[in-house]
């Protein structure tokens, strides 16, 4: 009997023993991860790219799917590409054309060095629209393309039907020293050599409740850092902070003359930024809110700061009832 009591013993630990290997393989997912030789070749995209020379330096990588009678440009955040909208164009091209593009120096478009500034980057969707020929887009930006989209309605009015803005950056206000604070702590070497284990904590971060199928851009992030044109991604990336922080919207919102939709999630934890701006996201949301004279705010439960991702229904419907 003592015998049989510790075989099973031995066996309860041989199958604890292999649940633990198990597992462990499990936490390892980019060990036999492929590199990246090149960011325009090697990203898989999910739908048919196509790409837009908008100048003589400039090359934009898009995707255009559906139809109708509103067009809607998509606009990705700091750091980030345009699968990032895939779950809101899978079901909004049914109703409208839209239009997803990589900024220069992100995703599969070109990469030359540039100055960052929000302005460069309207000027260039500007642009972009000469080239497809289109008079009037809606622009749905994220985070720091929702700055850029306000800069577009500034700058660029009559090209500008509404806007949809996920997360904007661009309703804080920073001082000078909270100025220099960015331009200190993003810095190309710090980008350059985020580690793995910090690639995955900051992605995270953007979710209230990381879904399992963003995995993928955890997996592009970390594949890429061996890419021959990283480099110049990680240079704008720092340009692009520097941009966000000289060219502030806040004071120029009322300036705004077309309606606008805005959306945060309630769980944001980049916005506010907590180090230099403690408080609450519906504190910032609200500022904007109230300062741009059409405007509609929605704030969604149990949502973090990559809201088309972790929320596309919610953003879908809204955008839906919007454009119209």
């Amino acid at each position: 009997m003592v015998n049989v009591l510790m075989q099973e013993v031995m066996m309860k630990k041989i199958v604890l023993f292999m649940i633990s290997i198990a597992m462990l393989a499990a936490c390892t997912p980019y060990k036999n991860l492929q590199d990246m030789k090149n960011m325009r070749t090697d990203l898989k995209y999910p739908y048919e790219v196509k790409y837009a020379p908008v100048n003589d330096d400039i090359e934009l990588a898009y995707v255009d799917e559906g139809e109708g009678e509103h067009t809607i440009v998509f606009i990705h955040g700091l750091g980030s590409y345009l699968p990032a909208w895939k779950k809101n164009i899978e079901v909004l091209k049914n109703d409208y054309r839209c239009i997803a593009v990589d900024l220069p120096g992100y995703g599969k478009s070109t990469k030359n060095p540039h100055s960052g500034m929000m302005t460069f980057y309207a000027d260039v969707m500007a642009q972009f629209l000469d080239y497809l020929e289109i008079d009037k887009a809606v622009f749905a930006g994220h985070s720091m393309g929702g700055q850029i989209s306000m800069v577009m309605a500034l700058e660029h009015p009559e090209k500008v039907e509404k806007l949809v803005l996920v997360s904007p950056a661009g309703f804080e206000r920073f001082t000078e020293g909270q100025k220099d604070w960015f331009r200190d702590v993003m810095t190309l070497k710090g980008v350059k050599l985020t580690t793995v284990d910090a690639i995955e904590t900051n992605l995270a971060y953007n979710f209230y409740n990381l879904p399992d199928d963003a995995q993928f851009m955890i997996t592009d992030r970390i594949a890429m850092r061996h890419a021959d044109d990283f480099d110049h991604y990680c240079y704008d990336v720092v340009r692009s902070v520097h941009g966000m922080v000289d060219q502030p919207v806040i004071d120029k919102l009322d300036q705004i003359k077309q309606p606008v939709l805005i959306l945060f999630g309630e769980n944001d934890n980049l916005i506010p930024n907590r180090y230099l701006n403690p408080g609450k996201t519906y504190d910032v949301a609200i500022v904007g809110d109230e300062k741009i004279p059409d405007s509609k705010l929605v704030m969604v439960p149990k949502c973090g700061h990559f809201l088309q991702f972790e929320k596309p229904e919610v953003l879908n419907s809204e955008i839906k009832a919007f454009v119209r």
